[in-house]
């Protein structure tokens, strides 16, 4: 063997230069074998292949190739495992190595080196960091690492950390600030906190903290980077492995990685601040881990510093915010903390555009989310002998008085000003034409989103009776109208057209005639367009059946310019199609359709181009039950 591995090393360099992208294919993947093969040699043969660095990116990576290096990685010798990594480290570096790596299962293997209950050496944490790194520059796979107990976090350089500056001769304390109820070792706090990272450290020993699992590992984390930062090591170990100096960002166990951007958070650096609450945002990807940043204290922080004068830090903020306000608990957190004033004074100053608004007007409507009170009367508790009951006599009333108090804030008004907006309307003045034509796609959808949620918060808090009383219906009517006939994506607007419905229930009986105006541009601008869409892209033939059976009752009810919205949707094609491939319900309702729309002769061309004819005929020709009203369509087109 060891002959046969001496014999091969004159054969490396001419193998390596056999993976030019140059060559031919064939001659490519004949080097890739060949050096695979000489790889199994152990780390001496890896060694000699990795003389030439750009080997590696040369390489069509292997499936084999991978799944030898992973078992590498569980190898006895640590200079096998560090060889192994280092192989990984150099394939993450081309990005179209990434797939086939995560399908081969590299994450788990690498990811063990970085936790804290895993013995390795610096160099095969520094190339599992290298690695993992690479692989996390996408989110799907940065969510991967957080599965497995990792976070990724930027660096913002030892110099930003010189403002930190904890109370000396402080003991451990929970996030809120409250004394923790720990044994103090009887010489007190020391100049530079090794006094309190003994006792943080070691807190969920004492039997005297009686704390929450979730409570002790937000102490340990954050009482082991206040230290870190008061010494000056914060940051050290990535300094010195980062010799180019172009690394932004490192790998912590979830423990440390919490901590270290909840004390970003409190830093004087505004790139740093907007870098820890983009980085919080990012790992807000379940439960654990939004409860985890609620335990170490991210909530306090964050809606602190939603007034911040910058954009890149306000936008951070709200968007660690929104997605921290998906837990239930975690949303309970950020109302208590007096979210509601800044959320919506800042609502009244941002763009419509923009993202700021959508964000801002989900987490208002999460802490109105009516799901919560119900969450709120279930409890565990034996009731007439059963284990779990409602607890009738206790009702939360929390959401009214979330309510109350963002219509006290003058909510109103900053929605008016959203809806009102000149993306919507042209110019400020709501008379004036609409101009789409320079809103870029994205900016549109943009505004949708925005606007969806506007009309969603504005629904809910319709329930309020002050707001009934005080609200200028007629003005948020006349700019949700428009903005129901614009060019917003449509599945933006269900949340419009409810409200708008809510709004003209209080307004009463409509003045003019019998029908009322905004019921008839719900249908024309909401759901026939929907129901049109669920014709075309639904895979179920029961969604279709429903949406077409339905579309029939409106157009047959004589809604006005109902056919004309059909066509102008291009309802014409999906109805014939259907009518080819449905039951004898579906049939009917189309040929119906079908007939109501001829009755306007600028529709015949579309309805014979779209195959009606020869459809029409096969139905009468086979004598099916709606032969008939097949054949009297035939009649009034130009066939």
């Amino acid at each position: 063997e060891f002959e046969a591995t001496r014999s091969g090393e004159g054969y490396v360099g001419l193998f390596i230069r056999m993976l030019g992208l140059d060559n031919d294919p064939l001659d490519r993947e004949q080097a890739v074998d060949a050096l695979w093969k000489y790889s199994l040699g152990g780390k001496k043969c890896i060694d000699e292949i990795m003389k030439s660095r750009g080997s590696v990116f040369l390489t069509i990576a292997n499936s084999d190739l991978l799944v030898l290096l992973i078992k590498l990685l569980d190898d006895e010798e640590m200079k096998v495992k560090e060889a192994a990594g280092s192989v990984l480290a150099n394939l993450a570096l081309s990005d179209a190595n990434h797939k086939i790596m995560f399908e081969a299962g590299v994450i788990p293997p690498l990811a063990k080196f970085l936790r804290t209950d895993t013995e390795a050496s610096k160099v095969i944490r520094k190339e599992a960091k290298s690695a993992l790194l690479e692989l996390a520059k996408d989110d799907y796979y940065k969510i991967l690492l957080i599965e497995e107990g990792l976070v990724v976090v930027p660096l913002v350089g030892a110099a930003a950390y010189k403002s930190f500056k904890p109370s000396l001769h402080s003991w451990p304390s929970l996030p809120d600030g409250s004394e923790l109820n720990v044994k103090q070792p009887l010489k007190g706090p020391s100049r530079f906190g090794a006094s309190e990272l003994l006792v943080g450290l070691h807190v969920e020993d004492d039997k005297n903290a009686k704390l929450e699992e979730a409570k002790k590992n937000a102490i340990v984390g954050r009482t082991q980077q206040q230290f870190l930062a008061r010494i000056g090591a914060i940051e050290l170990e990535d300094e010195s492995s980062n010799k180019t100096g172009n690394q932004k960002f490192t790998i912590l166990p979830w423990v440390d990685g919490v901590a270290r951007l909840v004390l970003i958070l409190e830093l004087e650096d505004e790139s740093a601040i907007a870098k820890a609450a983009e980085a919080i945002a990012d790992a807000s990807v379940s439960e654990h881990m939004r409860t985890s940043f609620m335990e170490a204290g991210a909530v306090k922080n964050l809606v602190r510093l939603i007034d911040y004068d910058s954009e890149p830090v306000r936008l951070g903020v709200l968007r660690a915010l929104e997605r921290l306000s998906v837990s239930n608990d975690v949303c309970q957190r950020i109302e208590a903390e007096g979210v509601l004033s800044p959320l919506i004074r800042s609502l009244k100053n941002s763009n419509a555009s923009g993202s700021s608004s959508h964000m801002i007007l989900n987490i208002l409507g999460r802490i109105l989310d009516p799901s919560k009170e119900m969450k709120s009367k279930f409890f565990d508790a034996p009731v007439n002998g059963s284990k779990k009951g409602w607890n009738e006599a206790r009702t939360s009333n929390s959401n009214s008085t979330s309510r109350q108090k963002i219509v006290s804030l003058d909510v109103e008004s900053a929605l008016d000003s959203l809806f009102r907006h000149k993306f919507l309307n042209g110019k400020e003045d709501l008379e004036a034409e609409i101009d789409f034509q320079e809103i870029e796609l994205l900016e549109m959808e943009e505004v949708g989103l925005a606007v969806s949620a506007a009309s969603r918060l504005l629904t809910r808090l319709l329930d309020s009776e002050h707001l009934q009383k005080t609200i200028n219906s007629s003005r948020l009517t006349n700019s949700l109208r428009k903005i129901l006939t614009s060019k917003i994506p449509l599945q933006n607007k269900d949340w419009v057209a409810a409200c708008l419905v809510k709004l003209s229930s209080l307004s009463g009986p409509s003045d003019i005639g019998s029908e009322n105006p905004i019921n008839t541009e719900v249908l024309l601008y909401e759901t026939i367009p929907r129901l049109i869409e669920q014709i075309k892209d639904s895979y179920s033939p029961k969604d279709r059946e429903t949406a077409v059976l339905e579309l029939n009752r409106i157009i047959s009810e004589g809604v006005v310019d109902s056919t004309r919205a059909v066509a102008a949707q291009g309802g014409i094609f999906p109805l014939v199609k259907l009518i080819e491939e449905g039951n004898d319900r579906v049939v009917e309702a189309g040929l119906a359709i079908l007939y109501n729309l001829s009755m306007d002769v600028e529709n015949h061309p579309a309805i014979v181009a779209a195959g009606a004819v020869p459809t029409l005929r096969r139905i009468v020709l086979s004598e099916r039950p709606q032969w008939v009203r097949a054949l009297r369509l035939l009649r009034t087109l130009p066939t």
